[in-house]
């Protein structure tokens, strides 16, 4: 009993990816988030043209998780103060003691860009109106063209 032969992606591949967009996004401090988007949609649409015949769902998942979370990390940076940081996660729906408590936590931007009050306030769904590519869906698409 054989088993099919499946393409996977290398995790060195993976590696370089994440590093590339690591470089991308310092320099996206200063930037409005759509245009940070806009400069990583084609890298992330050509890495995903590559590797198309993969089979690697669980990795794309977490490609697109981590991309997401290193966005919401950009604009923790970006809001600088906590009055600024509660200001904005009350526009974007959370309850008024949540924004301010999250606000005011003093933790860095890596821990609150994975909290659950950014999760809240900035759900994939935000990043995908705003135009972000997800690696997932983009190789669906192109594996139904084929």
């Amino acid at each position: 009993m054989q088993r099919e032969t499946r393409l996977r992606i290398a995790p060195e591949s993976v590696q370089r990816l994440t590093q590339r967009i690591r470089e991308l996004l310092r320099s996206g401090r200063g930037r409005s988030l759509p245009h940070t988007i806009e400069t990583l949609n084609p890298l992330l649409r050509g890495w995903i043209q590559y590797f198309q015949p993969a089979q690697a769902k669980g990795v794309l998942e977490a490609l697109d998780g981590w991309v997401r979370r290193r966005l919401r990390c950009l604009l923790w940076r970006q809001w600088k103060r906590p009055r600024t940081r509660e200001r904005r996660l009350l526009a974007l729906g959370l309850a008024a003691e949540r924004a301010w408590r999250s606000a005011a936590n003093g933790r860095g931007p890596w821990w609150n860009a994975g909290a659950s009050h950014m999760n809240h306030a900035l759900p994939a769904v935000h990043f995908t109106r705003l135009g972000l590519i997800s690696l997932l869906r983009e190789q669906q698409r192109l594996q139904c063209v084929r």
